[in-house]
């Protein structure tokens, strides 16, 4: 996680030539290619999402729709 997070702020900051960080709380999750689309839309559509969903709300549906176990006590 480490170097994916190092290598990804580079390349935003390389690229897109702005300020970034990561905030405390992440993950990772894969993506199907057949679903790349479906993602791009959404991560350009970010700031709108999250005026409805925080971080934390929408962290668990996505840990939960995606049938991944975890205990809340270690997530945040």
């Amino acid at each position: 996680m480490r170097e994916s997070k190092a290598n990804s702020t580079a390349w935003v900051k390389r690229e897109k030539k702005i300020n970034f960080a990561w905030q405390n709380g992440y993950g990772a999750f894969s993506v199907s290619a057949t679903n790349l689309d479906k993602v791009k839309n959404y991560i350009l559509n970010q700031k709108d999402h999250h005026k409805n969903d925080d971080f934390k709300t929408e962290y668990l549906e996505l840990l939960q729709r995606s049938g991944t176990p975890f205990d809340e006590q270690y997530l945040w």
